[in-house]
């Protein structure tokens, strides 16, 4: 599927299709994270991200993930403008990660929520 963001396209993946293969980048600020995200996911503030380019990986699935889509779409754009071509924007966020079911864990590994 594809979301419209700004004029260009943005490959997305719904969040029951992201498997524990996939690199799962976390780009909201640190009190979200810190209050709850996926257990596998990689905390990379999406403001930090031009500088710390070189830790996502380009030899694998990548989903990017923020609250609810938005941000992550950005970051996914970036990416791909960047020569990202495995990169792709979670669906809905983890607002929708944590409606399906999936894990959400705290800063401390305890149940988290989203906020």
């Amino acid at each position: 599927m594809l979301l419209p963001v700004f004029g260009p396209q943005v490959p997305t993946v719904p969040v029951t299709e992201i498997d524990d293969e996939t690199y799962l980048l976390d780009v909201r600020e640190a009190d979200e994270w810190a209050a709850g995200h996926a257990p596998a996911a990689h905390h990379l503030p999406m403001m930090e991200l031009p500088a710390r380019l070189a830790e996502v990986p380009t030899d694998r699935d990548v989903a990017v993930i923020c609250r609810s889509g938005g941000r992550s779409a950005q970051v996914v754009a970036y990416l791909v403008n960047n020569g990202w071509g495995q990169v792709r924007n979670a669906d809905g966020g983890m607002r929708q990660w944590a409606a399906v079911g999936r894990p959400v864990v705290d800063a401390n590994g305890q149940p988290g929520q989203v906020i």
